[in-house]
């Protein structure tokens, strides 16, 4: 073989390996991890209206909005909403669509696709102040929403 035939295989190999270098980066990205879901709190009714008399009607005036702004649906069952002193409604067995946005009733009622029903007998979100939390299946941190004064330190909390 001759040196000048060397030189030009020796060339196309280094040029070979220069362009799979350059190419890695981009399909590396393409395994990179799908997007987390955005869902957040979008919304608390914590103070009923009219007389908290603790009719079904009143408890259920009492709610918490979870939107989904994402094109893709969120299963959020285990997922947990959590007021400061601890009473959890945990989901079971609920998908929450894209572009879409579920209603928390504190009362009694049937389950939709657009309200979700705690089934207690006692307004769980204090008027004064109170901090909803929402939690994933694994305990990780979605989003809060608080008002009033603050028992944990005020403003949102992780």
């Amino acid at each position: 073989m001759s040196a000048s035939a060397r030189r030009l295989i020796a060339a196309t190999l280094t040029a070979g390996a220069l362009v799979s270098v350059v190419t890695l980066p981009a399909s590396a990205a393409d395994h990179a991890r799908p997007e987390r879901p955005k869902v957040k709190i979008s919304d608390v009714q914590y103070n009923s209206p009219g007389r908290d008399d603790r009719s079904n009607r009143s408890l259920n005036r009492e709610w918490v909005e979870i939107t989904n702004p994402g094109r893709r649906s969120v299963n959020l069952d285990g997922w947990t909403l959590k007021d400061e002193d601890g009473r959890t409604y945990t989901f079971d067995h609920y998908r929450l669509e894209g572009r879409s946005t579920v209603r928390i009733h504190t009362g009694h009622g049937r389950d939709t696709d657009s309200d979700l029903y705690q089934d207690r007998r006692h307004y769980v979100w204090d008027n004064r102040s109170d901090t909803a939390t929402l939690r994933n299946d694994h305990g990780r941190f979605i989003d809060d929403e608080s008002w009033g004064h603050h028992r944990h330190g005020g403003g949102h909390h992780r």
